[in-house]
């Protein structure tokens, strides 16, 4: 059976200039980057919003990813395949993945995006534009200490921390600024990974280039010595990071293999960042198809809730429906299957797992008010009767189901289900917004909101300082912003061996961090941090590059 990597090797992707026309994309906006991506410039393309907007999430994943991106691309790919216009607005995704554990975010099989190397790799440089952006602004924090120190900056109050777009551990808490006064002001310091940086996230909730340096300018990197909060724009920085992300901001256009266009953009991690594309590749989608389908990431849990409570609270979107997105596999592995059995039929596990699915069915249906269409991504070893089962326990939940068989046909085996969505969204009226919790609420009410609301937790343990830290956000004027909750990926709750549907626990709060240019308070639930490590055996081991330039084993 040949690899993600072998398939898509073995497809000719069309010019960009034939996917751009396809899309309705004039000239003016494209800006070739070799002869199968593009940028494109927003600015340039006419119209308004005309599209029906469809998210696609996903049940509780297990480690190896439930085929979420597979499901996306084979669904756009069946609309058009039933001749609508349709059309994908995907993230980018992080070296981190690619060269640790959970691989990249481009689908698999013949549900892919292409060219998928480039990618998966360094593409067109937008993350490395932001790790340098989010850098820069790190060393004019230290430079402006090292140089007087005007503002009076405290250097045990610095908070604004560098970044990288690779899992490196080491770089979690380090000092920096040794070797005598030429190497500046020893403090402690450290690393994020880029997909979980501040920068990322400005960047994709960002609605225009002015908007952008508005947002760089409001970031707070540091307290003053009489405890005063010191930002970018203090240091006059917003209109240098904003050089480095103006290329980076437009989208880039790319195609799948069946040659439905796709915008991929921006790519913050759902577990510890915010987990969507950018509102601007969104929006430039919605002006070019009539069906757009996006994406966020890992469970619905984390990448769902904060689509709709951050990014389309802050953007005035909201979807048309939900689609989410469940295999047999995990569903198996959350009704107690060992891993190494996960592809014999197992009935009974099957139905401990399926309050999962349920759960987060509810959630989108109770909390959001959004119409919800279950998508079975097809696995070979799911057998006749685990997927009867699975379709009948959905009958009777009242949600409709479909088959997605993208990875082994493509478009062509994810057509019913594509009609099934197309036909929800076409005879659904106009969507009202419904959040989780309130603007007004108070920011300790919002966590506890989502905690119990969307996690179905019983309470809420926040740590040490953590409250006193909420009522100063407040107190800056912080009270409205919505809260992004950082946890594990792998439980409703923050107890990543907590599966299936987890209830009545409490939820551990034990940091919270403002992000004043983006304009969320994180909060960190667990032991979930925003640099991740290595595995014991990264996907890095396998990847290679022939003598003749062939990259291979990236998956």
């Amino acid at each position: 059976m040949p690899t993600d990597i072998e398939i898509a090797q073995s497809c000719t992707p069309r010019p960009i200039a034939e996917i751009a026309a396809k899309a309705g994309i004039p000239e003016a906006a494209l800006s070739p980057y070799g002869r199968v991506i593009a940028k494109v410039d927003p600015l340039q393309i006419p119209g308004k919003s005309k599209a029906k907007l469809i998210l696609v999430t996903a049940i509780t994943p297990t480690p190896a990813g439930e085929g979420k991106t597979t499901v996306s691309v084979g669904l756009a790919d069946g609309m058009t395949k039933n001749g609508k216009n349709a059309m994908l607005a995907l993230r980018e995704p992080s070296l981190g993945p690619v060269f640790g554990m959970k691989g990249g975010a481009t689908g698999g099989g013949w549900a892919q995006v292409l060219p998928m190397e480039a990618i998966n790799l360094h593409f067109t440089g937008d993350l490395h534009a932001i790790t340098s952006a989010n850098n820069l602004l790190a060393a004019m924090v230290d430079n402006h200490i090292q140089q007087g120190n005007a503002l009076g900056i405290d250097p045990r109050k610095v908070t604004w921390r560098r970044c990288l777009d690779v899992n490196d551990r080491q770089l979690r808490s380090i000092v920096s600024g040794l070797g005598g006064k030429a190497n500046g002001m020893p403090r402690e310091d450290g690393f994020d990974i880029t997909a979980a940086s501040e920068v990322m996230a400005v960047f994709c909730l960002a609605s225009s280039l002015q908007d952008l340096k508005a947002r760089l300018a409001r970031l707070q990197v540091a307290r003053t010595f009489a405890d005063k909060p010191v930002t970018a724009g203090d240091l006059h920085a917003e209109g240098a990071m904003a050089a480095l992300l103006r290329d980076a901001l437009q989208p880039n256009l790319v195609q799948t293999i069946d040659g439905t266009p796709c915008l991929i953009h921006g790519g913050p991690f759902a577990n510890i960042a915010h987990g969507c594309n950018s509102v601007i590749a969104t929006r430039t989608a919605m002006k070019l198809a009539d069906y757009v389908v996006t994406e966020a990431g890992f469970g619905a849990d984390l990448g769902a809730e904060k689509f709709l409570d951050i990014k389309c609270r802050q953007s005035g979107l909201w979807p048309d429906a939900v689609v989410l997105v469940a295999t047999i596999r995990a569903l198996k592995h959350h009704g107690g299957c060992p891993k190494d059995r996960l592809g014999e039929e197992n009935l009974d596990a099957l139905r401990q797992g399926l309050p999962n699915l349920m759960q987060h069915v509810a959630n989108m249906r109770d909390v959001y008010k959004l119409p919800v269409i279950v998508a079975i991504n097809h696995f070979v070893t799911d057998s006749d009767a685990e997927v009867a089962l699975l379709r009948e326990a959905c009958a009777q939940a009242g949600v409709p189901v479909g088959f997605s068989d993208g990875w082994a046909k493509g478009g062509e085996g994810v057509r019913e289900l594509a009609e099934m969505v197309c036909d929800t969204v076409d005879k659904a009226g106009a969507r009202v917004p419904s959040f989780c919790y309130e603007d007004g609420a108070s920011l300790k009410d919002k966590i506890t909101a989502v905690a119990r609301r969307v996690y179905h937790a019983g309470d809420v343990a926040f740590g040490a300082g953590v409250e006193k830290q909420l009522a100063a956000f407040e107190a800056e004027g912080w009270d409205k912003a919505p809260v992004c909750i950082a946890k594990t990926q792998y439980s409703f709750s923050d107890d990543m061996k907590a599966l299936g549907a987890p209830s009545g626990y409490t939820l551990h709060i034990r940091q919270v961090r403002l992000s004043a240019g983006a304009g969320f308070i994180v909060a960190f639930a667990g032991d979930i941090i925003a640099m991740p490590g290595l595995p014991k055996a990264p996907a890095a081991l396998q990847i290679d590059v022939t003598d003749d330039g062939r990259i291979t084993g990236l998956f």
